[in-house]
């Protein structure tokens, strides 16, 4: 038998001389898996079934995280101060010493004792601004006045005196220094530029609870005749501030120090 190929336009046509035509081979039977009486349906899932997901818009991540990274740099740079002052009181006059039976009966030197001056300390709490590197911090001149020794806690738990550099009644501010260097600061704002309205963080350590934050706006500028100082040019906002908060920072959301919480 003599078999020629030839393909034309993807034909392939065979021709075939001197050989009978041969029946076409069967095909194979087709073999189908029964179904397994074990098989266990899939139950459909749908998307009622799952839990529903909240979808936060960009630009409210956006804002959330730029309040977390002023947060951050702000209690970095705000620091605990502790003030105290120690004063003597004078004793008081008991009429029972004057007895001479009383005298007689506890004698001298009780009278003596009770008669001592005794040295009695007031602490007080506030907050500072740490304004350079090398150790500076602004503060309420009320919260350091007349104190015989200042303590500041930083923000990473260090505990060091400080030095009262200069105050200003007048305006409620003053300064005072740590021996430290390389510290966290907040850099200056203009506080003239501020706009009723505009967005704020107040970071300080109210009651004692260090680096608390809390947030609000501005409620009005030039705030004057509060009675609080001679001079007077606040800076109103409803952000949350109690005692203790006293010399913190008022931060906008450039992380820039625009003003010092002086009042509830």
């Amino acid at each position: 038998m003599v078999a020629i190929a030839v393909g034309l336009l993807g034909v392939t046509h065979i021709q075939c001389s001197q050989a009978p035509s041969s029946p076409p081979p069967e095909p194979p039977p087709s073999i189908t898996a029964a179904p397994s009486k074990t098989d266990v349906p899939v139950p459909d899932v749908h998307a009622a079934d799952s839990p529903p997901v909240v979808k936060v818009s960009t630009p409210l991540l956006a804002s959330n995280e730029t309040f977390v990274k002023i947060a951050k740099e702000a209690m970095a740079s705000v620091v605990n101060i502790s003030a105290t002052k120690r004063t003597v009181q004078s004793p008081s006059t008991n009429p029972l010493l004057e007895d001479p039976f009383f005298r007689r009966f506890f004698g001298e030197e009780f009278e003596r004792r009770f008669k001592q001056p005794r040295e009695r300390q007031e602490q007080g709490l506030g907050s500072g601004v740490i304004v350079s590197d090398d150790g500076y911090i602004v503060t309420n001149n009320h919260v350091v006045e007349q104190a015989d020794e200042l303590m500041v806690l930083l923000g990473d738990k260090r505990k060091l005196p400080a030095t009262l550099i200069g105050t200003d009644p007048k305006t409620d501010l003053a300064v005072i220094k740590i021996e430290a260097t390389e510290l966290s600061t907040l850099p200056f704002g203009n506080s003239a530029a501020l706009e009723v309205g505009e967005l704020v963080l107040a970071v300080g350590n109210p009651f004692g609870l260090n680096q608390t934050v809390t947030m609000g706006i501005i409620s009005a500028v030039g705030r004057a005749n509060v009675g609080i100082v001679d001079y007077e040019n606040f800076i109103q906002t409803d952000a949350a501030i109690n005692p203790g908060n006293s010399g913190g920072a008022l931060v906008n959301l450039q992380g820039q120090l625009i003003g010092i919480n002086t009042a509830i």
